[in-house]
């Protein structure tokens, strides 16, 4: 009898755990009337009309100029709302880590130090709770970033609504990533921290990182090797450009040094700078260098006591305005669940100068071109995916970002969250009581 409660127990636990079903692919043309379609690249349509069938954006355009033929499919009107592509989260722990205290559920820091071999995409949990609450702020692909070590491993990116991490791969091992060393440390901990002063292993862990390269580099000179290195195998890509070499870095004088560094392997087009922070002073020489940047958290304090109160909020823009190519990444403390600010991140940057639609690009177009999937995502064009969403107002204010539809290469995807089930679940139960 015991046993015959514990599996009852068991099932019905396990039916209150159950997730959504991803959607089916998209069986029926869809056109949208009436919206305001931002098209992720710089260009706003008032009176727009836009159709997708089999998953692939089929038109754009503005209706008082088109003539249209009668519908084949489903038709939504958007009137007095917004359209916009799917965001992109990007250097995101989404999928790595579930339950902090759970070391089982964690896969976010393989050990050792040296790991360009670790690949994040087959530690990916697509059926993350987190994850479904990327969904209804807009975010709808995101890059799964490794972290810990010198050298953390491999990140790809996916879409938001999949059975498991083959179902949401769309680019695969799409770079390595690279802690660079800290040119400068402060002794002591918070709240008694000593002085900032030069770190006396830096140029001894720059150097590292070059062996570690030009040890790659004779690897892939050679036709057959004898023995299969699995790390110095895994940096073949970068070596030869096919894919990025994200470097996480702080500060001037690393900034710098990681330019030169760059120059010297010949890899400023594959090269990436993440966070960033303190770079806005050497900002026309990382666009010199032709690098992009994923700029670090917006709602975030400064970096240096004498920075301005709000460097982090006009950081994104003092790198655009210098001619850097800037996408927005969340990377800190509780970051996963923060992700899904990214849209509001954007906002902020808006509202301290940006143009609106040059801040909508740091979440769609800048982020796809970076991560090497703008042939397909970023933006809404005719050919490409129709991943993007409908939103009852400007989708960059946490105020007015209420989502009403959602599509991932045209499937019409779930905007339900266990959270959203928790709260219905309680006003029901508040609203009984009154």
């Amino acid at each position: 009898m015991k046993k015959y409660i514990s599996l009852v127990s068991l099932f019905f636990g396990i039916t209150a755990l159950a997730q959504q079903a991803p959607a089916p692919a998209q069986s029926t043309a869809v056109r949208i009337i009436n919206g305001t379609a931002h098209l992720g690249n710089g260009e706003v349509i008032e009176n727009s009309v836009i159709e997708f069938e089999d998953g692939k954006l089929t038109m754009i355009a503005d209706a008082t100029t088109v003539r249209l033929t009668a519908p084949k499919g489903e038709v939504i009107d958007a009137s007095g709302r917004h359209i916009y592509p799917g965001m992109i989260a990007s250097n995101t722990t989404l999928g790595l880590v579930e339950v902090d205290a759970v070391g089982a559920s964690d896969d976010e820091d393989e050990i050792g130090e040296y790991n360009p071999h670790v690949r994040s995409l087959i530690a990916y949990n697509a059926e993350s709770r987190v994850v479904e609450t990327m969904r209804p702020n807009g975010i709808l692909l995101a890059q799964i970033t490794p972290r810990g070590g010198r050298v953390s491993g491999q990140s790809s990116v996916v879409q938001m609504d999949a059975w498991n991490w083959e179902d949401a791969a769309v680019r695969v091992d799409d770079g390595i990533h690279v802690n660079w060393p800290r040119s400068f440390s402060r002794s002591g901990s918070w709240p008694n921290y000593g002085p900032i002063e030069p770190s006396k292993d830096y140029d001894e862990e720059v150097e590292e990182l070059q062996q570690l390269l030009n040890k790659g580099k004779a690897y892939g000179s050679t036709d057959n090797p004898d023995q299969i290195d699995l790390k110095l195998k895994a940096l073949q890509p970068v070596l030869a450009g096919e894919a990025n070499m994200y470097i996480h870095v702080s500060g001037e004088k690393a900034v710098l040094d990681v330019i030169a560094f760059a120059k010297a392997n010949n890899m400023t087009s594959n090269i990436v700078l993440v966070g960033a922070q303190g770079a806005q002073d050497v900002a026309k020489d990382i666009a010199a260098a032709g690098i992009p940047v994923l700029a670090g958290r917006v709602h975030d304090l400064p970096a240096r006591d004498d920075e301005d109160y709000d460097m982090p909020y006009k950081f994104p823009k003092l790198l655009a305005d210098a001619g850097v190519m800037v996408a927005l990444e969340n990377s800190g403390s509780m970051e996963r669940h923060q992700v899904r600010n990214v849209p509001f991140y954007a906002g902020t940057v808006s509202g301290f100068g940006l143009d609106v639609e040059k801040a909508l690009m740091m979440v769609t177009l800048n982020p796809a071109k970076i991560l090497g999937i703008d042939k397909d995502y970023g933006s809404l064009e005719q050919g490409k995916s129709a991943t993007l969403f409908i939103s009852e107002g400007n989708a960059l204010d946490m105020r007015t970002n209420k989502l009403s539809r959602a599509f991932i290469d045209g499937r019409d995807i779930s905007l339900d969250t266990r959270q959203k089930d928790l709260y219905e679940r309680y006003m029901e139960k508040y609203s009984r009581e009154k």
